[in-house]
């Protein structure tokens, strides 16, 4: 192929590239209306569409469990085990914790991949949301822009509160009421401290950990999540032994 004709094609898939991550970075500046976030509830999120899709790919129907439930129906213990175990700056950031970025950044160079996030609750919630779990820079961008805009339109308790009835928590299984009857046959309110970590320990990878389990990694966790309740004054040191 002669040169000239080569830099025309390089030069066209350039603006090609161009224009699709300028459209997509500017379509995350204004959709989707995050306002309505204020008061309504979400329905179904984009990330439970992707599972449902990649579900009847593999020739499965798998059948979402989710109740929405407000903040104060969802135990004030998963809540604080939740905000310890996932993003224990969240009352304080603004949408990122550039400590744990850099940490992030540094394991995926260390490990040339583009696995590790350092994503908060708000960062979660973005991509519960509106996105897929995808890890390209383009996604990874509109994540960043729709963080800002949940944080800027949005309480922390409003967070708080969407992330709780939206996130994965098993295959199929969707906020922490839906959760809680599934593992414990106790609606979200009635979780004891115990079982509130165990639940919130199990986030990072809800559909390859099992709170139920009894396996050393969810112990361990769990353990180290109520250790930190109990020196907050969350939970006293008989409740977090009481099983």
């Amino acid at each position: 192929m002669p040169k000239a004709r080569r830099r025309k094609i390089l030069r066209k898939t350039f603006y090609v590239i161009l224009a699709v991550l300028v459209l997509g970075i500017g379509y995350s500046f204004f959709y989707p209306n995050i306002s309505r976030l204020k008061k309504e509830a979400p329905g179904a999120t984009a990330f439970m569409k992707y599972r449902q899709k990649t579900s009847k790919r593999a020739g499965k129907n798998t059948e979402v469990a989710a109740t929405w439930v407000p903040l104060d129906r969802i135990s004030p213990y998963l809540v604080q085990a939740v905000v310890i175990s996932e993003d224990d700056k969240f009352w304080d950031h603004k949408g990122f914790d550039f400590a744990a970025i850099k940490t992030a950044l540094e394991k995926d160079i260390k490990k040339k991949t583009w696995r590790y996030g350092g994503s908060t609750i708000t960062q979660q919630l973005a991509k519960n949301l509106f996105l897929s779990p995808s890890r390209n820079p383009l996604r990874k961008l509109r994540e960043i822009i729709l963080t800002r805009r949940l944080e800027s339109a949005l309480t922390k308790k409003r967070i708080l509160e969407l992330y709780l009835n939206v996130v994965e928590w098993g295959n199929g299984i969707f906020g922490a009421e839906a959760a809680s009857r599934h593992y414990y046959g106790i609606p979200a309110s009635n979780l004891n401290p115990q079982q509130a970590a165990r639940m919130a320990v199990v986030l990072p990878s809800p559909r390859r950990y099992n709170p139920l389990s009894g396996t050393k990694y969810i112990e361990d966790r769990a353990r180290e999540v109520l250790g930190i309740m109990v020196k907050r004054g969350i939970v006293t040191p008989a409740e977090a032994e009481n099983q």
